[in-house]
């Protein structure tokens, strides 16, 4: 088990989800995880602080909620967001496999029970992350050379529709920025770039305009070319003076700050909107491994690993960094679509590869853990 570590010293200014990072905030000063210690791993190999239960949802390639003739869920379930449905809430999952990734959902009843599972995308193409937006759909992103946005109805009511205008490149996760009516996009390359998309139509995303992250005094650029050809030269590399992250992941907006990860660098980065800066709030010295999807809730960030000790670690606003779960014997593994539930009871994610860690996904779990977070 690991043992909690914090951040180092940042500036003051840097802005977290409405709170302030101080100097103060250095490897020595002393503190818990909110949360306490992890216990014993249970029955499903996870372990969790005192007060928390957890239960797995669903596996790949089993019917969702055990109905004969259901559903089967897909194989390497990735990003994931939860959106709410009358009393009850839906769990949205990528599946990153090659040429019929698409992404699935689960609908909950009020009670947690589950009413049944359904397909929203099919026949697309390693997707990977993507995030929800403000009107209630999902952005499902495809990981491959010259891969697309697919904007998903959770709901299952409408076909999804592929969004080239958000640029054709190894997309990995979006966040919605409601604040200023952009998307902040990710991409999964070693000189990767940290996109913003404008739409023409704040809740249409058929066109807009495309910008990339460049250096401090002039920090966003227009790409001359969002949807680039095989042979032509490709985003990250059109603007010389685009800025650029090793391998650019999970990506999340809180009160005016777009949190992403590297984990080239194993970095959490920190885009401040109205300073716009870019600062590492966790620099990859700590015990926080292959920094992957993130979410957040209430001020804190939920920073899933890709590999590692298969942990979920939160980052507090006050800088201490702990586990809150871990998932033993599943190393060759990792850990994918982190949501809350709409009433920030239940979180929701998944071991994309399981106990058998095959790159095909076979054994893909989903989980849900319940418990007092801070919300």
């Amino acid at each position: 088990m690991r043992r909690r570590t914090f951040l180092t010293a940042l500036p003051a200014s840097v802005a977290f989800s409405g709170a302030v990072w101080h100097e103060a905030v250095a490897s020595v000063r002393a503190g818990e995880s909110p949360y306490g210690p992890l216990g014993a791993p249970d029955a499903n190999g996870m372990a969790l602080p005192a007060g928390f239960t957890g239960r797995v949802v669903a596996r790949s390639g089993h019917s969702v909620g055990g109905s004969v003739g259901g559903t089967l869920w897909h194989p390497a379930p990735d990003g994931g967001a939860c959106f709410a449905d009358g009393t009850g809430w839906i769990y949205v999952s990528n599946s990153e496999v090659p040429l019929i990734g698409g992404a699935s959902a689960i609908r909950f009843r009020a009670d947690g029970s589950i009413e049944r599972a359904y397909r929203i995308l099919s026949g697309t193409n390693l997707n990977c992350a993507g995030g929800a937006t403000p009107w209630n759909t999902w952005l499902s992103c495809e990981e491959i050379f010259r891969g697309r946005v697919h904007e998903t109805d959770p709901y299952g009511a409408r076909a999804a529709q592929p969004r080239p205008a958000m640029g054709r490149f190894k997309h990995e996760a979006a966040a919605c920025d409601p604040d200023h009516r952009v998307i902040y996009l990710t991409e999964d390359e070693s000189d990767g770039c940290f996109y913003r998309f404008t739409p023409t139509t704040w809740g249409d995303l058929s066109s807009g305009r495309l910008e990339v992250l460049c250096g401090d005094g002039v920090p966003w650029r227009e790409v001359p070319d969002p949807t680039p050809g095989v042979l032509a030269r490709q985003t990250r590399h059109q603007v010389p003076e685009a800025r650029h992250f090793n391998g650019g992941e999970g990506c999340h907006y809180a009160a005016g700050v777009c949190y992403f990860t590297a984990k080239g660098d194993r970095k959490v980065w920190a885009y401040d909107t109205a300073r716009q800066t870019v600062t590492a709030i966790y620099d990859g010295t700590g015990t926080l491994d292959g920094v992957d999807n993130i979410t957040g809730q209430k001020g804190d960030l939920y920073v899933a690993e890709d590999g590692g000790n298969m942990e979920i670690n939160i980052i507090t606003p006050d800088g201490v960094v702990a586990p809150i779960m871990r998932l033993d014997g599943q190393a060759r593994s990792e850990i994918t679509g982190p949501a809350f539930s709409p009433d920030g009871t239940r979180l929701y994610f998944s071991s994309q590869r399981g106990t058998s860690g095959e790159t095909a996904g076979t054994g893909g779990i989903t989980y849900e853990v319940t418990g007092p977070f801070r919300r």
